[in-house]
């Protein structure tokens, strides 16, 4: 068995191992999305690494780089293994293999993303080092299941597609700055695969979102802290679900500590479906 970089491993091959890897996991992936969900993530292969058997991966860590939070980071964007290589530790291996190559780069910080559930991961990312930043809730649900129902709202309000780079204070709406996936950068690796809206008031901005239809991923979604609770993020909701091309709509990674957040999806008939750990470590 040899550990090596990604750097000159054919894409099928990757596309395979992954496959393999996660073939019990609720929600499958086709390789045109798994490309484009690495591509927003930032993947790069020349620092990403796996175990091969022969010409085959057995078990593998797929980084992405970029700077998140004004640091050069890399980001675990997938780690696996093929069932009948687990309990070998090899993704153990396979990380301290990869320290020095991210150091090289000049990388500061590894993150990563874990299910709350999922106790043997969160055990081995904490005993290599990993300490936990955040807590993120994630919701998923089928379109039909959401409540629609809107608020009058006594100012009119309306919502048109926009260009978000062109509004840099949004991050004013926020409670929370959003994760790896979720940030800006992300969505400029793939920017054609988003559509943005903004929500006006007397040509006044006052919420937004972004979302990629393809997914059903709605990246971000905020209202100016004024205008809250006055059905605008609905209205943003509403257009979001006629432009949806999935069955399923799902928000990511959102803070447990933004109630705000929880409260609107249950009152959309949406409940919390699980629990994630944003992870970090100073490489």
């Amino acid at each position: 068995m040899e550990i090596k970089t990604l750097e000159k491993t054919n894409f099928e091959i990757i596309i395979k191992a992954f496959t393999q890897a996660f073939a019990d996991y609720d929600v499958r992936l086709n390789a045109e999305e798994l490309r484009a969900m690495w591509k927003r993530r930032g993947f790069n292969p020349g620092l990403s690494f796996a175990a091969f058997e022969g010409e085959d991966i057995v078990s593998f860590t797929l980084n992405g780089v970029g700077n998140f939070n004004g640091m050069k980071m890399a980001y675990d964007t997938g780690t696996g293994t093929l069932e009948e290589y687990r309990g070998r530790g090899l993704a153990t291996e396979i990380f301290a293999y990869s320290i020095p190559y991210l150091k090289e780069a000049n990388i500061s910080y590894y993150l990563l993303e874990v299910l709350q559930h999922n106790i043997k991961a969160v055990s081995v990312y904490r005993n290599i080092g990993f300490e936990v930043t955040r807590e993120f809730n994630y919701f998923m649900w089928n379109n039909e299941e959401i409540n629609n129902e809107i608020k009058t709202i006594e100012i009119p309000c309306y919502i048109e597609k926009i260009e978000i780079e062109k509004y840099p204070l949004v991050s004013n709406f926020w409670d929370f700055f959003p994760s790896w996936q979720n940030s800006f950068e992300s969505i400029q690796r793939t920017k054609e695969s988003f559509i943005s809206l903004g929500a006006f008031i007397e040509e006044n901005f006052v919420g937004y979102c972004v979302f990629e239809p393809a997914s059903g991923d709605i990246t971000q979604i905020a209202v100016d802290k004024p205008y809250r609770r006055k059905g605008i993020a609905s209205l943003l909701l509403y257009e979001i679900q006629k432009l949806n091309k999935n069955p399923k709509m799902k928000l990511i990674n959102t803070d447990t500590s933004c109630n705000s957040v929880v409260d609107f999806l249950k009152s959309k008939n949406i409940e919390v479906l699980g629990k994630q750990f944003e992870m970090i470590k100073k490489v």
